[in-house]
C-alpha cells in the first residue's frame, strides 16, 4: 500500500468530483447526438450519412440549453434528495442517541476523538453485514449500518466499521462515490430512454414507410439510402461509448479509497485486529438484497464482481487484510467458513465460527479506567435498547 498524504487525498478527490461533473454534461451531450441522429433516421431513412450527420449536429445546437438545463436540474435533484433515494432503496431509517444509546455512542466517542463532526446515523433492516456512508456536506453525511452487521460484530468491531466510514468521510470518497453515481444513473436513464423512443418510432414508422419503400427502392439506393443503417450503427456506438464511459468514471473512485479507510480506521481505533475481525466476518455476507449497484459500491465490502473482477470497485477482502497484516501490524484469523461450506446444524450460525480459537486475535488490553473487558463481553449486538 503506496504512502498518500491525507490533505493531497481530500484536495484530489474534490478535484475529481468537479471534473466528473463536467464529464457528467459531455455524456450528456453525446447522448443527445445519438438521439438526434436516430431521430433523423426515423423522420427520413432516404438521406446520405453526411446528411444525417450535419442535422444532428444541427439538432444538437438547438437542444444544446435545454440539455444543460436539463443536466443541471439533474444535479440538483440528486444534490438535495439523494439521500431520500438512497433511503428509499434499502429502507434505512435515522436513529437517535435515545434509540440506539450504545451504537450512537460508539460513533460519538470516535467523531469526538478525531474532532469530525457527527453524521446521522441510520439503521437498515437486514440480515446482510454491512455498512455505507453517504452525502454530499456536512449536513447530509449519514452513516447506515444493518442489523445484520449489529448482530454480528462485537463492540471492537463495530467501531473498527464505523471507523472506517467517518474516514470515508473525512477523505471525502463519500462526495466522489455520490458524484459517479449521478453520472451513471443519468447516462444509463438516458441511454435506455433514447433506446425505447427509437424502437417505439421504428415500429409505428415500419407500416407506413414499407410501401413507399418497395415502389422506390432502387431510387433510394442511389440516393444513400443505405446510410441510414450506418448512422443507427453509429448512434447505437455512440450510447454504448456513453454508458462504458460511465462504468469508467466509477472505476475513477480507485480501489485504494478502500485500503485507506481501513487504514484511517485503525488511526482512529488503535486496533488492527478488530478491522480484521470485522472484515472476515462481512466478507462474502454484504449482499443487501434489492440494493442498486450503486448503492453497493459505497458499502464496506461488494460481493459483486463484474468481468473478471475488470469492474470491481472493491478490492478482495483478503488484498485488504493481508495489507492491514503487513502495515498495521494486526494477525488474521483466517476466512470465516460460510454456512453453505459445512453441514446446517442444529445451532444457527455456529458454521461460521472458526473450529479452535488459537488463531483468533488475541483481546486487545483495556485502557485503565476504561470498560473495555465489560464491552468486550457483551458479545454480539443482539440486544438493543
Amino acid at each position: 500500500m503506496a504512502a498518500y498524504g491525507l490533505y493531497t487525498h481530500i484536495a484530489s478527490n474534490k478535484l475529481r468530483s468537479m471534473l466528473l461533473l463536467a464529464g457528467l454534461f459531455l455524456l450528456i451531450y453525446v447522448l443527445v447526438y445519438a438521439g438526434a441522429l436516430l431521430a433523423e433516421v426515423v423522420l427520413n431513412s432516404n438521406r446520405s450519412v453526411n446528411d444525417y450527420l450535419v442535422l444532428a449536429a444541427r439538432d444538437l445546437m438547438t437542444a444544446f440549453p435545454y440539455a444543460t438545463g436539463a443536466a443541471a436540474l439533474w444535479i440538483v435533484i440528486a444534490y438535495f434528495f439523494h439521500q431520500n433515494m438512497i433511503d428509499a432503496v434499502t429502507g434505512g431509517e435515522a436513529v437517535t442517541r435515545k434509540q440506539q444509546p450504545h451504537l450512537y455512542n460508539l460513533l460519538e466517542n470516535l467523531c469526538v476523538s478525531r474532532g469530525i463532526p457527527m453524521p446521522k446515523l441510520k439503521i437498515m433492516d437486514s440480515d446482510a453485514r454491512n455498512a455505507f456512508a453517504s452525502g454530499l456536506n456536512q449536513r447530509q453525511y449519514a452513516v447506515t449500518v444493518t442489523t445484520g452487521l449489529l448482530q454480528a460484530l462485537d463492540d471492537q468491531e463495530l467501531e473498527a466499521v464505523l471507523g472506517h466510514e467517518l474516514t470515508h468521510i473525512r477523505n471525502g470518497d463519500v462526495q466522489l462515490m455520490v458524484t459517479a453515481v449521478i453520472i451513471a444513473g443519468v447516462v444509463g436513464f438516458f441511454g435506455e430512454l433514447f433506446f425505447r423512443m427509437f424502437t417505439h418510432l421504428s415500429w409505428n414508422s415500419a407500416g407506413r414507410s414499407s410501401s413507399s419503400r418497395s415502389s422506390s427502392s432502387s431510387d433510394s439506393n442511389s440516393k444513400g439510402g443505405g446510410g441510414a443503417i450506418v448512422v443507427v450503427i453509429i448512434a447505437v456506438v455512440l450510447i454504448l461509448l456513453a454508458w462504458l464511459l460511465s462504468q469508467v468514471v466509477k472505476l475513477a473512485l480507485s480501489r485504494s479509497r478502500e485500503f485507506l479507510a481501513d487504514a484511517g480506521s485503525v488511526e482512529l481505533t488503535k486496533n488492527p485486529d478488530a478491522m480484521i475481525s470485522a472484515l472476515r466476518k462481512i466478507e462474502n455476507r454484504g449482499e443487501l438484497p434489492g440494493a442498486t449497484s450503486a448503492v453497493m459500491e459505497m458499502c464496506v465490502d461488494n460481493p459483486r464482481e463484474g468481468f473478471s473482477d475488470l469492474f470491481a470497485t472493491h478490492p478482495s477482502v483478503e488484498s485488504r487484510v493481508q495489507a492491514l497484516v503487513k502495515y498495521a501490524g494486526g494477525r488474521d484469523p483466517g476466512r470465516l467458513p460460510l454456512p453453505s461450506d459445512s453441514e446446517a446444524g442444529p445451532d444457527d450460525g455456529q458454521s461460521e465460527r472458526p473450529a479452535s480459537t488459537d488463531s483468533l486475535p488475541p483481546p486487545v488490553p483495556a485502557a485503565p479506567g476504561s470498560d473495555g473487558p465489560a464491552r468486550a463481553a457483551r458479545g454480539p449486538w443482539g440486544r438493543r435498547s
